[in-house]
């Protein structure tokens, strides 16, 4: 069918918006032809439901159909006919506008004329892909150069097609130009076999200089379909064979349908056969059937690419030239000449494969294998060893230097035999003229427990009875059992015991592991270990116990509080014997919706299951009089959740006359008190705020008041009031307002008088393990003892202690509806004049202001630093944001404009944020140039435009939004958007977080993706790596989704510029 088509026309006919849209459907490959004629085409756009559309020539040009519902009011036709026409344009379905056109054509000649979109790489793109991928399947054989020489060379076929001339294909590649029926625009290698062929590419252009240097030449050059590889490129090339999907070796008439590489034993066979009448000879099996490739240190052999040492393939080569001279596969050996030639071959020809003995060489040649033994025996005190190394029939004693006298030659693994020896000689035997001896108790526990059990791994040992009774049998396991008083419920009560030992010893067992002893001697005589790992658990548990009077029992009870920190002193469960009433308990605090709590009449078809189990997670921390912090991300309820629990408790706090307190923020006093009118009408809820004097008068008013509102600031003001009033509980809202436990405010708030004490927060940490600490001292101080007791703990400890005490849950856990967020680091290189700018400006900071880098000259120099460290995160975004007439570009700045091509041909809709406006205004300025629409919004947006900008992005009206980090990082919605880039990164993973999701909320239906772009081996890839250690830091011990860093620490930044 003949029809004139062009961007411009096809713009004019369907609107801008139906031709991105068209565009979108034939990139991703939506467009299929039933029939074409000379007159006419149908088709079908696979969209939500199949769309049928008929193009017919007429005299006007051509009329198009759409079996989609049209608008009255729209007048031009519809996306799917315009991605049947950019179709026909693009396949060449049709011609091309001819010069006899009207004005308008000629201009989008002109516009196509200079249009200078990218050509797409031949693998896969880095973030959007919508092209077929075509099928390459790689023949790698083995030719001959002269006589024994050979080489490697690579044949390709392309969807299931030869490739008659590899060199123009990848020439053709290599220029992003059609070949057959590989076409750049719409098809693609994987990643794998695109790594072939560009690795193929660079030995074709490498080809002419080792051409020179080669015999026979003409032989292969005439072949156009095969490449040589020479030996210097085959170490890049083959693991990329490797790991490509359809590699096949061919070499002499065979061929094998898979790629293996092997660096293990080659399957050849070395006998030394013959006797003295006959001479004597060496035989090689299994030789003649390999190809050796010298020149790679490549050996082929049954379909196996076999890698072999420096050396030994040159060995091999000279090997299979004698076979050739002889004609034989043997190689005679002089008569007199055997042992020579054993010494000397054997140790060699072992490295290459397996060698026999044969005949009368085995009969005067013996390997036999070492079995050793060891005797053991106890006699007055004395643990006494013997030790012999027996070979077949022949018995040696290591101590007794006589050679034995056999008729043939026997060859020792003296290997072994010294390695037993060092041992027996490290465990401190003293040595008679025949055996060994120990008289230390202390020394002969460890060789017993330490040595023996090494020992017993290369020799066979004979104990007797009054040695084995020193030793216990693994089944001695000492063990804590714990119970849970019911009757007395703030109560546990720890047992030690440990099977097979009375328990009148048990006493004196604890008592020795106090003292830090390697072993106690029971009274029978055995040795108990004291420093197994199940002894070294009840030793750290014994020293987290409070001091025991003047000995150690075998029974004590503590608290139930202090008696689960003792339980997380413990790094083996397997220490521990839970009773069922301990279980109970336990099982009461892990999951509180078993418990029977009912949630108040008026809230239970308002929360949701989630917020259901926080108000009994409350109720059960509550009724074991524990603490405890909600950490549930932003806008989970949590003010809800603390409703319920006063509302439950309600009774309580007007029986009592102790109110419920809840202190917060003063930008969210009168948010709480909206809150509970709205859900707890009942209830009687005062905020205390106003002038001194004011305050002072509704302090005086409060007999009937069941919820105090205050303020952290009005708290601190008032503390001397508050500090003398009880209260039945209170709740601290965004706690980490307290996280320093140096400030006033964290002072302040321990001095609240509360029965129940519960943090809200959605960043229990941020920065550092103390803020944890120190929310965790106001609401339950019991649980962690001081700042230094808990800087001692691990992260593991400190993770398993506070676990019932700390409830968090994040959007993507309880709100189902939300797509995925997939995040990609998209790292890239600075560019040669950008690097050297970088290095130069960083050696000048550092030697200005990093000369005496430490914590005190980092503080005085802050501003100086932080400044500083902010031009060097300009260099790597792009020089020209702070060097005055930089023409440049850079490494960033081109892989941001590439990802942005794909994007537009994959259809995807981007917000592009950076913390530096100059540095968007230059992003936009580049887009201008390439005729690329966007919008752009930074703190100079007014706000009301902000709305009706947002607006209009969503709508579809442009694919790309410039935006700055923190003008658009919180209070927009921006789910028009599937694709998120961080341009550059910023201190607090939280800010990029909430910019995410700006597209990642509620009412997203697509997938988005967040690509996070960073200049390798700059600062900008030490920031990415501390906020990983912080990230890392939080998941240890709160949860994995946590990823928040607010401060740069002092120690930040000597790691950034170390």
């Amino acid at each position: 069918m003949h029809l004139k088509l062009s961007q411009i026309a096809i713009k004019e006919r369907c609107g801008a918006v139906s031709f991105k849209r068209g565009d979108a459907f034939y990139r991703n490959g939506k467009v299929s032809f039933e029939e074409i004629s000379t007159d006419s085409v149908q088709a079908i756009v696979q969209g939500v439901e199949d769309f049928h559309i008929n193009i017919e020539k007429n005299r006007k040009g051509f009329s198009a159909t759409c079996s989609c519902p049209s608008l009255s009011s729209f007048s031009k036709d519809c996306q799917h006919i315009a991605a049947v026409l950019i179709a026909l344009q693009e396949e060449q379905i049709v011609e091309p506008a001819s010069i006899e056109t009207s004005d308008g054509e000629l201009s989008s000649d002109l516009l196509t004329l200079f249009d200078s979109s990218p050509i797409p790489s031949s693998g896969p793109q880095m973030h959007f892909e919508n092209r077929s991928v075509m099928q390459v399947k790689f023949f790698c054989k083995v030719i001959t150069i002269d006589h024994d020489n050979f080489m490697f060379a690579i044949e390709l076929m392309v969807n299931s097609k030869r490739i008659e001339d590899v060199r123009g294909f990848l020439e053709d590649v290599k220029e992003g130009r059609n070949h057959l029926d590989y076409d750049p625009k719409r098809h693609f290698f994987d990643e794998k076999s695109d790594a072939v062929i560009r690795q193929l590419i660079h030995v074709m252009e490498d080809e002419k200089v080792y051409y020179r240097a080669m015999p026979s030449k003409a032989k292969y050059q005439s072949n156009k379909a095969t490449l040589p590889i020479p030996s210097s490129a085959w170490k890049q090339i083959e693991p990329l064979l490797l790991h490509a999907s359809h590699v096949i070796l061919q070499y002499g008439t065979k061929t094998y349908y898979e790629f293996n590489v092997s660096d293990g034993d080659l399957p050849l066979t070395f006998i030394f056969a013959g006797s003295e009448e006959k001479g004597f000879r060496l035989v090689i099996e299994g030789l003649q059937e390999m190809i050796l490739l010298k020149d790679y240190d490549t050996v082929l052999s049954a379909g196996k690419i076999v890698a072999v040492k420096r050396g030994e393939a040159d060995r091999l080569y000279e090997l299979k030239r004698m076979l050739k001279r002889t004609g034989t596969n043997e190689i005679p050996i002089p008569m007199n000449q055997l042992k020579y030639y054993m010494e000397k071959l054997l140790p060699s020809l072992r490295k290459l494969g397996e060698v026999h003995l044969s005949g009368e060489i085995s009969a005067q040649l013996q390997k036999t294998p070492l079995k050793a033994n060891l005797f053991l025996d106890r006699v007055k005190n004395r643990l006494l060893a013997g030790l012999e190394f027996q070979y077949n029939n022949v018995t040696i004693n290591p101590l007794d230097h006589r050679q034995p006298k056999v008729g043939s030659m026997i060859i020792r693994d003296m290997e072994k035999e010294d390695e037993i020896l060092q041992m027996m000689e490290q465990s401190q035997f003293n040595q008679t003229e025949s055996g060994y001896y120990l008289q230390n108790e202390e020394l002969e526990y460890n060789f017993l427990h330490h040595e023996l059990p090494k020992l017993q791994k290369m020799v066979q040992v004979y104990a007797t009875s009054a040695v084995r009774m020193r030793i216990l049998p693994k089944t001695t396991i000492p063990k804590i059992k714990i119970r849970h008083y019911k009757e007395r419920t703030h109560w546990l009560e720890f047992t030690f015991k440990i099977d097979g030992i009375p328990e009148q010893e048990i006493k004196d067992v604890l008592a020795a592991l106090e003292e830090k002893r390697k072993y106690y001697r029971l009274r029978d005589g055995a040795l108990l270990s004291l420093e197994t790992r199940e002894m070294e658990e009840i030793k750290r548990f014994m020293q987290a116990v409070p001091i025991q009077d003047d000995e150690w029992e075998k029974q004590f009870e503590v608290p139930v509080i202090e008696g689960l920190r003792l339980l997380n002193t413990l790094e083996n469960t397997d220490a521990i014997t839970i009773e069922a009433s301990f279980r109970e308990f336990l099982e009461s605090i892990q999951q509180p919706e078993r418990l029977p709590f009912e949630v108040p009449s008026q809230l239970d078809n308002v929360l949701r299951n989630y917020q259901k189990h926080g108000y009994k997670w409350l109720k059960a921390l509550a009724s074991y009089g524990f603490g405890g912090i909600l950490a549930d991300d932003m806008g989970l309820g949590k003010t809800i959740q603390s409703i319920a629990f006063i509302l439950s408790e309600l009774p309580l706090i007007r029986e009592k006359g102790r109110p419920a307190l809840i202190v917060c923020p003063s930008s969210v006093t009168y948010n709480w008190q909206s809150e509970l009118m709205k859900f707890a009408p009942d209830l009687q809820a005062l905020i205390l705020d106003g002038s001194k004097a004011e305050r002072i008068q509704l302090q005086q008013e409060l007999e009937t008041i069941d919820v105090i509102i205050t303020s952290y600031p009005l708290l601190r003001s008032d503390i001397r009031w508050y500090e003398n009033q009880e209260y039945h509980v209170v709740f601290f809202d965004e706690a980490q307002m307290f996280k320093n436990p140096l400030t006033q405010t964290a002072r302040t708030v321990k001095k609240i008088n509360a029965i129940h004490r519960f943090a809200l927060t959605g960043t229990p940490m941020e920065n550092a393990l103390e803020e944890l600490w120190s929310i965790f001292h106001v609401v339950f101080p019991e649980l962690f003892l001081g700042l230094r007791e808990y800087s001692e703990l691990t992260n593991k400890q400190i993770a398993r202690r506070i676990r019932p005490f700390m409830l968090r849950r994040i959007k993507e856990d309880v709100l189902d509806e939300l797509p995925e967020k997939i995040e990609v680091l998209d790292a890239t290189e600075l560019l040669p004049e950008q690097k050297k700018l970088y290095a130069s400006y960083l050696a000048k900071l550092r030697h200005k202001t990093l000369r005496h880098l430490d914590r005190d000259t980092i503080r005085k120099n802050r501003i100086k630093i932080l400044a500083g460290i902010t031009r060097l995160r300009q260099i790597c975004c792009h020089p020209a944001l702070f060097v005055d007439g930089y023409d440049g570009t850079s490494g960033k700045f081109e892989q941001l404009m590439k990802i942005i091509h794909e994007s537009n041909q994959a259809g995807r809709r981007l917000l592009i944020f950076s913390q530096f406006t100059k540095m968007l205004q230059l992003i936009g300025q580049a887009l201008a140039e390439e005729g690329i629409a966007y919008f752009y919004l930074d703190g100079q947006t007014p706000s009301n435009e902000r709305v009706e900008l947002c607006n209009r992005y969503n709508s579809g009206e442009r694919d790309i939004l410039l935006i700055s980090l923190k003008a658009g990082g919180t209070g927009l919605n921006l789910t028009g958007a599937d694709t998120v880039i961080f341009y550059d990164s910023w201190w607090n993973p939280a800010v990029e977080e909430q910019a995410a999701d700006r597209a990642h909320r509620i009412g997203q239906k697509k997938t988005v993706q967040v690509i996070k772009l960073v200049a390798k081996g700059t600062i900008e890839e030490k920031m990415n790596e501390l906020q990983d250690k912080k990230k890392h830091l939080i998941e240890q011990v709160i949860d994995p989704k946590d990823e928040r860093l607010s401060t740069l620490t002092e120690e930040d930044i000597q790691d950034l510029l170390s």
